[in-house]
C-alpha cells in the first residue's frame, strides 16, 4: 500500500465526511421549499459535472447502451424519491432523528439482497434487529415530545428504503459506467423525477432570497459534490467497510453542526434511541463485508 496515499485519504475521508454532514443543517437553515431544494441540488449537481464527465469519456457516452441508460435513469429514480422524501423529513422533525433514521439505509440495502437471494448471516439479522428497535424506540420518544416529529421520521424511514433501493441498483449499473457518467446520469435523473414533484405541489422553483441561494449552492458544492467525490477518492487505499463506517459520523457530525448553526439542540431522550440505531448498523457494515470476504475467497 502506498503510505502516502493512505494518509492523503484518509485526510479525504475526514474532510468528506464533514462535509456531508452540513448537509441536514443547511437544509433546515434555507427557508426555500424542500421539494425545489432537492430539485436544485440534482439539477446543479448534474449540470456541474456533465461537462468534466463528457469531455473524459466521449466514447463511453457514444457506445452507452439501452440497458445502461434504463440502469441509470432507474438508479436516478430512486435517488430522487430519497430526496423527495428525505428533505421533507427535516422540515418535521430533529436533524438528530433524521439524520439517523435515514442513516438505516444499510439495513434495509441488506433486506432487498435477502430478497433477491443473497443469504444473511445471523450476526448481520441481530444487527438488524437492533437498529429497527433504535428506529421504534427514537419514533416513541419523537411523538411522545412533538407528534408532528412522527409525520418526519416516516419520511426519513422512506427517504432511507428509496437511498437502499437506490444503492441496489447503483451497484450494478456502475460496474459499467465510469463514475463521473453515471453520476451526471443518475442526477440528472433525479432532477428529472423531483421536477415532477414541484409541479405537482407547486412549489416555487424561484423569487428565493439571496441567503437561500446562497445555501443550496452551498449544499450542492459542500455536500453533494466535494463530500461524495472525496469518498470516492478515498476508496482508492480506504476498504469499503472503513468508508462505510465513517459515514456512520454524518449523524453526531450533523448534530453537533445543528447545535451551533442554526441552534438545534437535539433533546436528550433520543440519544439512547440513537445509539441503539448505530450499534446495530456497525454490526449489520462489518458482518455484511465479511460475508462478502468469504465469498470472494471461495472463488478463489
Amino acid at each position: 500500500m502506498n503510505s502516502q496515499h493512505y494518509r492523503t485519504d484518509l485526510t479525504a475521508l475526514a474532510i468528506a465526511i464533514v462535509a456531508v454532514s452540513s448537509s441536514g443543517p443547511m437544509i433546515a437553515a434555507c427557508a426555500a421549499p424542500a421539494l425545489a431544494i432537492a430539485f436544485w441540488r440534482c439539477f446543479i449537481g448534474a449540470t456541474v459535472t456533465a461537462p468534466f464527465a463528457w469531455l473524459k469519456n466521449q466514447e463511453i457516452w457514444r457506445n452507452l447502451t439501452r440497458r445502461d441508460l434504463v440502469g441509470a435513469a432507474l438508479a436516478g429514480f430512486f435517488l430522487g424519491l430519497h430526496f423527495a422524501a428525505w428533505i421533507p423529513s427535516l422540515r418535521y422533525t430533529s436533524i438528530a432523528a433524521s439524520t439517523a433514521i435515514v442513516a438505516t439505509q444499510v439495513v434495509w440495502a441488506a433486506l432487498i439482497a435477502h430478497g433477491l437471494g443473497v443469504k444473511a448471516p445471523g450476526k448481520e439479522w441481530f444487527g438488524i434487529a437492533i437498529s429497527l428497535i433504535g428506529v421504534i424506540m427514537l419514533t416513541g420518544i419523537d411523538v411522545s415530545l412533538n407528534p408532528t416529529a412522527l409525520i418526519g421520521d416516516l419520511l426519513a424511514l422512506l427517504g432511507a428504503m428509496f437511498a437502499a433501493a437506490y444503492m441496489t441498483v447503483g451497484q450494478r449499473v456502475r460496474k459499467n459506467i465510469p463514475t463521473s457518467v453515471y453520476t451526471t446520469l443518475v442526477y440528472a435523473a433525479a432532477a428529472a423525477v423531483l421536477l415532477v414533484f414541484v409541479l405537482v405541489s407547486d412549489s416555487p422553483l424561484t423569487g428565493y432570497a439571496a441567503r437561500d441561494w446562497i445555501l443550496i449552492l452551498g449544499l450542492t458544492a459542500i455536500a453533494q459534490l466535494l463530500g461524495h467525490t472525496l469518498m470516492n477518492m478515498a476508496l482508492r487505499s480506504l476498504s469499503a467497510t472503513t468508508i462505510s463506517l465513517a459515514i456512520l459520523l454524518e449523524m453526531p457530525g450533523a448534530v453537533l453542526i445543528a447545535w451551533f448553526w442554526p441552534g438545534q439542540q437535539p433533546p436528550w431522550q433520543i440519544f439512547p434511541a440513537v445509539v441503539l440505531i448505530m450499534t446495530g448498523l456497525v454490526i449489520v457494515i462489518s458482518s455484511t463485508r465479511a460475508g462478502y470476504a468469504k465469498t470472494d475467497q471461495a472463488q478463489l
